[in-house]
């Protein structure tokens, strides 16, 4: 038996909270084998550096071990870094590049 509420039934809307994406930072290794002219052509490349910049990165690479290339969502992230491993294959270079959940 259906009462006269059944008939007068509100749908409430459901609030979906979302936020902001994960960041995750893309950085570059340093190693004794991959020339820095090729380190340069992968941050212009794959992260649309200018030269300038492109060797400012290269350089804290070589100096501190790991340089920041961009922070970008996860799944961009992912790419960039499968972008930066198969190219440095591709070229026989064993450059390193990996990426980190910014905190």
């Amino acid at each position: 038996m259906a009462s006269q509420n059944d008939d007068q039934a509100i749908l409430e809307s459901e609030q979906i909270h979302t936020g902001q994406p994960r960041l995750y930072q893309v950085l570059l290794l340093n190693d004794d084998y991959t020339p820095m002219d090729f380190v340069v052509d992968v941050l212009q490349r794959f992260f649309a550096m200018t030269k300038e910049l492109a060797i400012t990165v290269m350089l804290q690479v070589h100096r501190e071990g790991q340089g920041l290339c961009g922070i970008y969502p996860r799944d961009i992230a992912a790419t960039k870094v499968d972008q930066v491993v198969a190219w440095a294959r591709q070229h026989q270079h064993p450059l390193a590049c990996i990426m980190e959940e910014k905190g």
